[in-house]
């Protein structure tokens, strides 16, 4: 693997790991009636889907609704 390529895979795997472990640490503390879709399914696929970064945005982005 060229250094570059390198390079974005390992950059590519930072982003994921940052935003997963956002994605979690939201999902842990966000009662269930904010959040669209089972915590338990939302939490399960965060923590075991390698997405690149992908699953987790779109938690953020999708699954969460207005805080009270």
């Amino acid at each position: 693997m060229s250094p570059a390529s390198r390079a974005v895979v390992v950059t590519v795997a930072v982003v994921d790991a940052g935003l997963r472990a956002w994605a979690l640490a939201d999902l842990k503390n966000r009662p269930e009636h904010q959040v669209n879709g089972p915590k338990a399914a939302w939490g399960l696929a965060l923590s075991v889907v390698s997405s690149a970064g992908i699953l987790p945005a779109a938690y953020l982005v999708l699954a969460r609704r207005p805080r009270d």
